[in-house]
Order: structure tokens, then sequence, then C-alpha cells
């Protein structure tokens, strides 16, 4: 499939990239290494995501390359080929996913998730490899199959996808691929540490403010092994901080050492919540994110809700309680 895709690409005149919506360091990464290496082979593209790019992306010069539709953006116009990255629902593309059909004669998936048991599958002709640790894998993959040399500002997009996603190497998916990737890439990358700093090193005093007034909201459940915390975008914003940065919150929850999973709940509006869940590897969580309309990883997924707080956390967490239950257990919240 990697064949045919690069056989596409050098056939098209014209290339629009876009990836998921709430756009995060796998995705980017891997369209603006794309960008870079397709403006070698002499070809129209552009970049074009759903929202807004996270400030803590500026480092790969996101408000010169990336637009955002439901910001401002020149008009889509007739494209030959449309890849979209790090996910294969386009309905995580939309709005823009709707255009996109109207404009591009072709689009193409290029993602590391699994596809959805119930949900719209991928456009034919999508590349759907879920043993890929990172899309931005598959994407240098795709990249030395075209026959396009690297140089500094595609490592840097790539590694940027690589160290994201498997969180400084913590996740390969029991592969050398990612540390044999990065070794070359840092033939090109001078500055690796600036890359970790801007991604997991973005502390500000507010944003350490938020945190900890966040984790002293934490419910525990079935004896400290589930815990689920709600924060709300209002306090993200009154912070100064993006919406992106609940992702550190969840990602820290998983440190406490006597936790299973977690449940993060961010209040985007009235009943609007986006749920993000975590696991040890113990158990998968991407059955219970699919059961709610969602999609992710077996053990990183993620959903968007509707409806009253309390109904959608008994929902969820009544299904992660089946899913740690052990004889004996304590379901009973124990609030922190």
């Amino acid at each position: 499939m990697l064949k045919q895709i690069a056989a596409k690409i050098r056939a098209a005149e014209s290339v629009v990239l876009s990836t998921h919506r709430h756009s995060d360091g796998d995705g980017l990464g891997a369209q603006v290494a794309l960008f870079h290496a397709l403006k070698k082979l002499g070809k129209s593209v552009r970049v074009l995501n759903v929202d807004e790019t996270p400030k803590r992306y500026s480092f790969l010069q996101s408000t010169r390359i990336i637009q955002a539709f439901e910001g401002t953006h020149e008009k889509l116009k007739p494209t030959d080929l449309s890849l979209i990255f790090d996910t294969n629902d386009y309905r995580l593309v939309e709005p823009l996913y709707s255009e996109l059909r109207r404009q591009c004669r072709e689009i193409i998936f290029v993602d590391h998730h699994p596809v959805l048991k119930e949900g719209p599958l991928p456009t034919s002709g999508s590349l759907i490899d879920t043993s890929a640790a990172s899309t931005g894998e598959m994407v240098y993959q795709l990249i030395n199959e075209l026959g396009i040399a690297l140089d500094r500002d595609i490592a840097r997009a790539l590694y940027t996808s690589v160290v994201f996603d498997t969180q400084l190497f913590r996740y390969v998916r029991n592969s050398a691929t990612s540390h044999l990737m990065a070794a070359e890439l840092l033939r090109f990358e001078s500055r690796p540490d600036e890359v970790h700093r801007r991604l997991f090193a973005n502390y500000t005093h507010k944003k350490v403010a938020f945190i900890a007034k966040a984790l002293g909201q934490i419910e525990y459940f079935a004896e400290g092994r589930i815990a689920v915390l709600r924060l709300r975008s209002q306090d993200l914003l009154d912070h100064e901080l993006d919406l992106d940065e609940s992702r550190d919150v969840v990602d820290m929850l998983m440190n406490i050492e006597s936790l299973e999973a977690a449940a993060l709940f961010r209040e985007d509006g009235h009943n609007l919540y986006k749920l993000s869940l975590r696991s040890k590897n113990e158990f998968e969580v991407l059955a219970i994110a699919e059961n709610v309309g969602g999609g992710g990883h077996p053990f990183s997924a993620g959903a968007y809700l509707n409806g009253p707080y309390e109904e959608l956390k008994e929902r969820v967490v009544s299904q992660l309680l089946r899913s740690v239950a052990r004889p004996g257990d304590a379901s009973k919240n124990e609030s922190a």
C-alpha cells in the first residue's frame, strides 16, 4: 500500500494535508514533515486543519505553514489528493472533511489507530498500520519510498511525531523501529532537547496553579485503581492555557502508582465533553470509547460526549469498574 500511495503522490500536482480536530504532536509532525518533503518535489501542497494549532507547536513554524478551516484560511480549490493523518474516522475531521470531499479527487487516510468496529470505515486505498508506534513513523517510510532526502525541517517534524506519540520512547510497541528512526533523524536535528522541552516541559506558573487545582478534584474508584477528573474549559482559559494542555493532566494521572485506568472529562460547553481514557496495559479502554461513539488506541482512547456530566460519568465508570473487577473489589467512590 505504501508504494501505491507514493505513486499517487507522484502523479498528483496538488495535495492537501490534514489531521483530526484538536491536533497533536503526532498528526502535526507527520503533516509538516510531508509538507516540506513534497515541496522538494515541486508539488502544490498546503496544510489545512479543522481548528487552530496549539501554541506548544509553534517551533514547527505552524503559524506560517498551517491554516485553520474554522479560522482565517484561503478557500479550498479543486485538488488532486488529500492525505489525512493520525485518524481514520472522518467525523474527527468535520466540518473540513465535507469540503475536502467536494474539492478533492481522492482522500486517503494514513493512520496507526485500529479501524472502528462500529463506526465509519476509512476510504479505499487508505494506509492503516496498527503496528506503527506513531503516524510519523509511517510518513518517514513514505518519504523514503518517494526517495526524498531528509533535512532539518523534515527531521524536526518527524522527531516531534515519534517522541510525542511514544512519550519519549516509553511506548514503542515492542519494536526497535522508533529508536532506529530517531537515530537517523538526529543526524539532522541537532537540538532534540528543545523539542523535548517544547512538548513536555512547557509549564508556566499559571499552568502549575491550574494543575494543582485540578488534581485536588480527583475522584477514585475501585480502591484507588480508577481515577476520574472533570476539567472545565473555562478554567483552562482563565489560566491562559490551550485546551490541548488537558492532555498533560491525564498523562500525569497515570503516574499514580495504584492506578490502572483514568478518565478525564474536559467540559467544552453546556453538556459537551471531551473524554480521554488511559490504562496501564492491564486492560483495553478502546472498547469503552467505542461504546460511547469514540475510538483511539487499545490503551489510550477518547470520545466527544453530549449529556449531563453525572450520567456520562456513571456510564463510563461502570464500564471501567467491570474491566478492573476482581473478587472483593469495592466500587464505592473514594473522593480525593
